[in-house]
């Protein structure tokens, strides 16, 4: 049995589809909801459902019960993580679960000086209770999705025809979270994946100069790239009323790109794919593409 945590989550479901369309029987595998009617889509597809909650050790423990294989997303509320992460893992432990697969995060800096040591340092304790829980893991480091990238431009940027983002020239390897997920369904049904390491990330990184004249390219517009400190940033944003947390988010990723930390590129998920990762030109013509739109 697979059980898939976060599982109404885009990254949970989509690795569930994956594993349908491999074959896997919707009978072996298991998705993890608070809510089941929030899963009713995975409910007539005839995948199991079973209550957990990463707050609430007991009902992991009894959701784990007879899972043989255990896809570990790391929760999203960054402030509890640590907290439910110990959960996961001590849960996983008392059920006899044999293989955990955990999507962590990649860095090149993994100290409490990068400004996304906030996001980092419960994805490497995590990894470290992995290690010593003796149970069979398999730890994907996961870059920044490339799905978030529109969300960085802002939903405005092809009418003020500006990418405002502290993210000066640094680069990122982002990658689509499908085809994060695909290669993770195919770890899931493959042999041999214990205490392995992935670095998902694509065979190229990218600038946000370069993502401007990718979108000057697909759209007939003049699109430029600005890069202010990342106080400029914050009381911009602040003045057009964006939530603080979200600010916070967007600049701790943008000035970690400008120091080079995101620079990652890697051939573990092209080879998992069996194909190159979706490149940004691509993705940002499927985005922004006026013939498409």
């Amino acid at each position: 049995m697979i059980l898939v945590t976060g599982a109404t989550g885009q990254f949970g479901k989509s690795t569930i589809d994956f594993l349908l369309k491999k074959g896997i029987s919707s009978t072996n595998i298991i998705a993890l909801v608070r809510d089941e009617k929030k899963a009713a889509d995975l409910k007539d597809k005839g995948v199991v459902l079973r209550i957990g909650d990463y707050d609430n050790y007991t009902s992991l423990v009894n959701a784990f019960k007879g899972v043989e294989k255990l896809l570990f997303v790391s929760g999203s509320d960054i402030f509890k993580r640590l907290e439910q992460h110990q959960n996961v893992v001590n849960a996983a432990k008392e059920a006899r679960v044999q293989q955990i697969v955990y999507t962590s995060f990649q860095g090149k800096n993994e100290t409490e000086s990068s400004p996304l040591w906030l996001v980092t340092q419960s994805h490497l304790q995590t990894e470290t209770w992995l290690k010593e829980s003796r149970i069979d893991y398999t730890i994907l480091k996961n870059t920044l999705y490339l799905d978030f990238v529109p969300a960085f431009l802002g939903e405005k940027v092809l009418e003020t025809g500006v990418i405002y983002l502290p993210a000066g020239n640094g680069k990122v390897g982002a990658v689509l979270r499908s085809e994060m997920a695909e290669a993770t369904a195919n770890i899931l049904t493959s042999a041999n994946q214990a205490g392995k390491t992935y670095r998902f990330t694509s065979h190229e990184a990218f600038s946000y100069q370069e993502v401007a004249q990718h979108l000057s390219e697909i759209t007939g517009k003049t699109i430029n790239y600005i890069s202010p400190t990342a106080d400029e940033y914050a009381k911009t944003l602040t003045e057009f009323g964006v939530p603080a947390e979200f600010i916070g988010l967007f600049s701790s990723f943008a000035v970690a790109q400008a120091n080079g930390e995101l620079e990652m590129v890697g051939s573990d998920l092209e080879q998992l794919l069996g194909r190159k990762p979706t490149s940004v030109k691509t993705f940002l013509n499927q985005v922004y593409s006026p013939s498409i739109n």
